[in-house]
């Protein structure tokens, strides 16, 4: 008996798993139905032209505990990290919301840009950024 481990193949590795989902999202399902055929002939344009959509406070809401398609990097530093993980354990700890660090700062958001719609220049985050 050979003590070989088998190791699949780089046809395995490298498979496209977007259409193996079980459930696709609901981007998926309305690009597949609004997105018509290009044109024979025509190069597809590659960059997305998303229009830039207009809400109010109250429909801005954060979006919580689902699939996300769009990622940003935003390095911290220790003392920033350090914050960030004691608020998540004094959510967990004293109020009793297990929450990720993902959607603490996803709420952040929800809040500083509601903030920012609302009071425009007086808004925290622009006297923050001015240095007051």
């Amino acid at each position: 008996m050979s003590r070989r481990v088998s190791l699949p193949g780089a046809d395995e590795l490298f498979r496209n798993t977007a259409t193996l989902s079980a459930v696709p999202s609901r981007r998926e399902n309305s690009e597949e139905i609004t997105q018509a055929p290009a044109p024979a002939g025509k190069v597809k344009n590659t960059v997305r032209q998303t229009p830039r959509r207009r809400t109010n406070a109250f429909d801005r809401a954060p979006s919580g505990r689902e699939k996300h398609d769009e990622k940003i990097t935003v390095y911290l530093s220790p003392d920033e990290l350090y914050d960030l993980d004691q608020a998540r354990l004094a959510l967990r700890g004293d109020l009793g919301l297990a929450v990720d660090r993902g959607r603490i700062v996803r709420e952040s958001l929800s809040i500083i840009i509601a903030d920012l719609e609302a009071k425009g220049d007086q808004s925290i985050i622009a006297r923050r950024l001015r240095g007051r």
